[in-house]
């Protein structure tokens, strides 16, 4: 990814997060992202099939989307990451704050109500 990619990529709000399945297809998700560092960072519930894709493989595909998932961008390759320490957690939780703002913390509230926050697993995606 140049410069102006880079740029482009990240106004949005959504990225198309695509993982490997053993077949060799791939599945896309629409996920929230933030940018640190070079790297984006995302959340997911713990037991979902890419959290469960990303523990066979790291390769993954990045796209920008719409909510629904749609693409609407270049898709770059990329390498994603189940993040396993407290202090990683804590660098992605304080990075989507940081780009949402208050719909970060009223879905943090609404998942720590619902029991649902702390099954949470937080992915590191490095884009190639």
């Amino acid at each position: 990814m140049n410069a102006q990619q880079i740029k482009q990529f990240e106004t949005g709000d959504y990225m198309s997060f695509a993982t490997l399945k053993k077949s060799g297809d791939y599945v896309a998700t629409p996920v929230w992202f933030a940018p640190l560092d070079g790297s984006y960072y995302v959340f997911s519930a713990g037991n979902a099939g890419k959290v469960k894709r990303l523990r066979n493989f790291t390769d993954a595909s990045i796209a920008r989307c719409t909510a629904t998932g749609k693409v609407t961008g270049e898709q770059f390759a990329a390498d994603g990451y189940l993040l396993e320490t407290e202090a990683d957690e804590t660098t992605a939780l304080k990075a989507l704050h940081r780009k949402y703002g208050i719909k970060m913390k009223l879905t943090d509230f609404f998942s720590g109500m619902t029991g649902k926050k702390n099954k949470r697993t937080y992915i590191r995606v490095d884009p190639r």
